[in-house]
């Protein structure tokens, strides 16, 4: 697990923005960045990289933001923000909607879909906390997500406010954090976040059914979590542990973009991804860094790592000394 903590003030006056545009790239997603505070830009950004979910707190003046096709083609990381605003407000035009968020608000926006986004400070400066997490892993069918995409969230009903108050504190207390806690907490994490939007996709009280099919998706993919490192991991141990059909299994997955051994290798890729990127961990061989996380063949793994992040293994962690 790996806490960045970015602070403008620390740079000199002619540096402060272009050094924010360069991080927002890299931590967020490529964009193109406009402000009217460029001569001396403030800003600090705490960045929680929990592996595969990444847990940001932002301040930052009055900013303009626009993601334009030619940079989506160019880099795409596939991943959708949650950005819930604490103090300021702002505005995303995305698909053809216009969602704002003020304090105690959210609005969901997706990296491959071109957007245009405006922070408003006033005298001030925004806050915000965001959560990034590749698409794959919310366990909510395509089309849903697109009809979050175009909705003001709240953050102040219950469920929202569960939300709110868990990510303030996780952000709050990122320093205290072991990289063993790393995973756990991206599986709490993505457990609220998907909670808290299919929280809004309802409308009335939803048939028991689906209620209950929900429920026990999040069941299963909390034990999936837990259970990656053990190599025997596979849709038959799952649907075993579970008292359900290999059947069952595969039709509780039905309505996702990604069959259940799909998912387990994403989320095996992300882990073995951020460790690799761990300097704590420099001196744990690839090899061993792969085991830990159930991949028992070096060749495999480095195939299926080259082909999800377009370098080997070793070549990604030469990136990331």
């Amino acid at each position: 697990m790996l806490v960045t903590r970015f602070r403008t003030q620390d740079l000199p006056v002619a540096e402060r923005f272009a050094s924010w545009y360069d991080m927002a790239a890299r931590a967020f997603a490529p964009s193109v960045l406009r402000s009217d505070h460029e001569a001396d830009f403030r800003a600090d950004a705490r960045v929680l990289d929990l592996g595969g979910v990444q847990v940001s707190s932002l301040a930052y003046p009055s900013l303009e933001s626009r993601r334009p096709a030619s940079m989506i083609r160019s880099s795409d990381p596939e991943s959708l923000h949650l950005l819930l605003t604490l103090r300021g407000g702002h505005r995303i035009l995305q698909g053809g909607r216009d969602i704002t968020s003020g304090p105690g608000e959210a609005v969901l926006y997706d990296t491959s879909r071109p957007w245009h986004g405006w922070a408003a400070a006033g005298h001030d400066t925004v806050q915000a906390v965001m959560v990034q997490f590749p698409r794959a892993l919310l366990p909510l069918p395509a089309d849903q997500v697109r009809r979050l995409t175009g909705m003001r969230l709240s953050g102040r009903e219950p469920m929202g406010a569960l939300l709110s108050g868990y990510l303030t504190q996780l952000t709050a207390g990122a320093a205290a954090y072991t990289v063993a806690d790393g995973a756990r907490l991206a599986t709490v994490t993505l457990d609220l976040v998907t909670a808290f939007l299919a929280h809004h996709l309802e409308t009335g009280t939803p048939a028991p059914e689906r209620a209950h099919r929900d429920a026990r998706l999040l069941e299963i993919r909390a034990f999936v979590q837990r259970h990656l490192g053990d190599p025997e991991l596979s849709p038959s141990m799952i649907a075993a542990a579970h008292n359900i059909s290999l059947r069952s299994l595969h039709r509780l997955f039905g309505e996702e973009d990604m069959t259940v051994a799909g998912w387990i290798r994403t989320r095996r890729l992300e882990l073995c991804r951020r460790d690799l990127a761990d300097p704590r961990l420099h001196a744990h061989p690839v090899r061993a860094i792969a085991t830990r996380w159930g991949f028992t063949d070096p060749a495999h793994f480095s195939r299926a790592f080259r082909t999800a992040h377009g370098l080997s293994p070793r070549e990604y962690r030469r990136l990331h000394p």
